[in-house]
């Protein structure tokens, strides 16, 4: 697991949502991760369906946020769970080991590794930054990104506020994936936000190599 982690907004508009995600999946998104809020159940079956069949095509993971039972009613690639979405053992157990399960751990190292234990394929960590979708009562330092790093064998999702620039220096303390929404889908040009993030994981990806041709 490595690069863009998009996350979708709260669009009932369907057909844009499609059109949106595709343009990200075409410029290089690793993940696509279907959050709406505020939908019912029938818009959720429809449009993650739809993501789904999407996702398919490009050969990327669909994750359903919250919702285990849509999960598994669609046979999406996995679920993100957040503190009160329920047991990570749960959901693990539900989906079974080929799946993806995702927690939230917000700032908290102990957190992470509970998630760790109970079977997470991944934590997400923040928010680091203010979001314009999701309000947090606390702020994330960069160096837990190194901490973590340290204790879990588990690829790191950063989260909050993310832009190509503030998300590079998480990224240069080990982060694996970054999550974004309103940098993505509320950009004017999809396709170069994407390539924004993309470029920034290269560049990391480059310095590495060449720090180690060094050494």
């Amino acid at each position: 697991m490595r690069g863009l982690y998009i996350v979708t907004p709260d669009w009932d508009d369907t057909e844009l949502l499609l059109e949106s995600t595709e343009q990200a999946l075409d410029a290089g998104a690793a993940m696509v991760q279907y959050r709406h809020k505020t939908a019912g159940w029938a818009q959720r079956v429809a449009q993650g369906a739809a993501l789904l069949s999407l996702c398919r095509r490009y050969r990327r993971p669909l994750i359903i946020n919250d919702h285990l039972s849509l999960c598994l009613t669609l046979g999406a690639d996995g679920v993100h769970l957040g503190g009160a979405d329920g047991a990570l053992a749960h959901a693990r157990a539900a989906l079974g080991p080929g799946k993806i399960v995702g927690a939230s751990c917000y700032g908290e190292l102990a957190l992470a590794r509970e998630a760790e234990r109970a079977g997470a394929s991944y934590v997400a960590l923040g928010g680091f930054y203010p979001s314009k979708v999701k309000q947090y009562s606390f702020r994330t330092e960069p160096d837990l990104v190194l901490e973590a790093k340290r204790a879990l064998a588990l690829p790191l999702v950063v989260i909050g506020g993310m832009t190509p620039a503030n998300a590079q220096p998480l990224v240069a303390r080990g982060a694996d994936l970054v999550a974004a929404i309103s940098s993505v889908y509320q950009a004017s040009c999809v396709a170069a936000a994407v390539a924004g993030f993309d470029a920034l994981f290269a560049a990391h990806t480059l310095a590495k190599r060449e720090s180690g041709a060094r050494v």
